[in-house]
């Protein structure tokens, strides 16, 4: 699975990136992430972003 990302890297205060919606653990995890994981990050990042996104 490709990763999410849009670079359109920025963190919020929260440290959820404005572009992906990943949080910074999860960015940092993805390299090493499984399948079922990395789909997993994908559905909590598209929550984060909200219906506008993708």
């Amino acid at each position: 699975m490709a990763s999410p990302c849009r670079r359109q890297c920025c963190l919020d205060w929260q440290d959820i990136c404005l572009g992906c919606g990943r949080s910074l653990d999860e960015i940092c995890e993805w390299g090493a992430a499984s399948e079922r994981r990395r789909r997993h990050i994908c559905a909590l990042a598209q929550r984060r972003l909200g219906p506008t996104h993708g």
